[in-house]
């Protein structure tokens, strides 16, 4: 029987959802019935766009183990992909009150709030994390990007300050970190950490340009114009380069 659980998984890898599918209704003619293997059905039925079916067997799953915090996932991704994101949400919010220990589940629900706009929900949902995880850079992310979607710049730099403790080699960083400070008129801070991201990547060319637009401002030409040029060097679309040219000739 093992033999043909792992033919079913390793068709499930595979993505070939409709062959895993038959698979593991054979293991289960001659197996007791597992939630494991329900899940497996369900996300495999999900990946088919079958929709209806993968919440039967999601439903199934979670029947025989309603701890196994995947279930919960799963079937929110089931109504997530429909564009039900009541349903989503909701499934999210048993699923918390089932595990309360569970980060994984929280951190879904946030980012589906942060995606329908509930970014006060957002906010609690990532600060349960943290109080659990005070070392989830991630969390901290998705709080920094929060905050900085309310205007709250302060909020935004304290939390992008506090992922560059465990993760400091990510241009991203450093330029979500940058635009709060721009957006907080901390335009030395902002220079600085746009500097940062190019040290750290110097192909990636969004950094070059904001660069190019604070030295400008600042009444820094050369180094104006140096960012610039480099970043039109960079593969962008043309008409922006044309753009830029022009900026650089008036700047001259």
């Amino acid at each position: 029987m093992s033999e043909l659980l792992d033919k079913a998984l390793e068709l499930f890898q595979k993505k070939e959802y409709k062959e895993a599918i038959d698979a593991f209704q054979v293991v289960l003619e001659n197996e007791e019935d597992s939630a494991e293997i329900y899940n497996n059905i369900g996300v495999a039925y999900s990946n088919t766009g079958d929709y209806k079916n993968a919440e039967i067997y999601l439903n199934k799953a979670l029947n025989l183990n309603p701890n196994l915090p995947q279930i919960y996932l799963n079937m929110s991704d089931v109504y997530y992909r429909q564009k039900e994101i009541a349903y989503a949400i909701e499934c999210l919010r048993a699923g918390e009150t089932a595990l309360p220990d569970n980060t994984v589940i929280p951190h879904y629900l946030a980012r589906i709030l942060m995606e329908d706009a509930q970014l006060d929900l957002a906010i609690d949902e990532l600060d349960k994390i943290l109080e659990k995880e005070p070392d989830n850079y991630d969390a901290y992310y998705d709080l920094g990007r929060v905050y900085f979607e309310l205007g709250n710049w302060e909020g935004a730099i304290s939390n992008f300050e506090n992922i560059l403790e465990y993760k400091d080699q990510n241009e991203l960083i450093y330029f979500y970190l940058a635009q709060a400070y721009e957006a907080n008129d901390e335009i030395d801070k902002a220079i600085s950490n746009y500097l940062k991201s190019t040290a750290i990547n110097n192909s990636f060319h969004p950094a070059f340009k904001k660069l190019g637009m604070l030295f400008m401002a600042r009444g820094d030409k050369e180094d104006a114009i140096e960012y610039f040029e480099d970043y039109i060097n960079f593969d962008i679309p043309e008409e922006e380069k044309e753009n830029i040219r022009k900026l650089i000739q008036r700047i001259k």
